[in-house]
């Protein structure tokens, strides 16, 4: 009967114990404040484009535009064209007001894409003289190269070439052959890397 109740005093001593320790180990954490997180990483995400700043390698992304993982804006690729045709009167280097539209269009565009470059080709008919042919198709071209300027564009991004009457259009001896080479030629391809854009309920699907 000792031995018994030896063996319970033992019991209620040590579950007292553990009890207390477990008590003091609660008050000890409820007396030690939560420290504040070191946050280092910044999670503003001050575009908007989904990506946090901590992450975000392009800080400015256009609104509505798709985003990779890096927070930069996706681009499409795209390329245009413009030419231009003008026709001369014979032994005439006069651009016709019917051509001036073009003389525009063709400075709007280089505008647009300030990094091209064109080569203006003038050409002369068989009438006349060969080398006074070159010579006309040479003034042809320059005439288009100064409207082109006066339009806006820089003088280095445009160079004249004159062939005379070595490379005929039409090869006919007619009026209508000799007034289809008496013309000055140019073209020129644009590039520019569009932004991609999200889909909305607003977008446009091309069918």
């Amino acid at each position: 009967m000792k031995l018994q109740n030896l063996l319970l005093l033992c019991s209620l001593v040590a579950f007292s114990a553990t009890s207390t320790a477990t008590t003091h180990a609660q008050d000890e954490y409820d007396y030690i404040p939560t420290p504040l997180a070191d946050q280092k990483a910044d999670l503003i995400d001050d575009d908007s484009d989904g990506v946090i700043n901590a992450r975000d390698l392009c800080v400015v992304t256009p609104n509505g535009s798709v985003i990779d993982n890096d927070g930069c804006e996706k681009h499409i690729d795209t390329t245009q064209s413009m030419a231009i045709r003008v026709l001369f009167d014979n032994n005439s280097t006069t651009i016709k007001s019917v051509f001036q539209n073009q003389i525009r269009q063709m400075a709007d565009f280089l505008k647009a894409y300030p990094d091209t470059t064109i080569e203006i080709q003038g050409y002369a008919s068989i009438v006349g003289n060969p080398e006074k042919n070159l010579v006309l198709s040479q003034n042809r071209a320059d005439a288009v190269r100064q409207a082109i300027i006066n339009n806006g564009i820089s003088p280095n991004r445009l160079t004249i070439v004159g062939f005379g009457d070595t490379k005929p259009e039409e090869l006919g001896s007619n009026e209508f052959s000799h007034a289809m080479n008496r013309k000055v030629v140019a073209s020129v391809v644009g590039y520019k890397g569009e932004v991609e854009k999200q889909w909305t309920i607003f977008t446009k699907i091309d069918k």
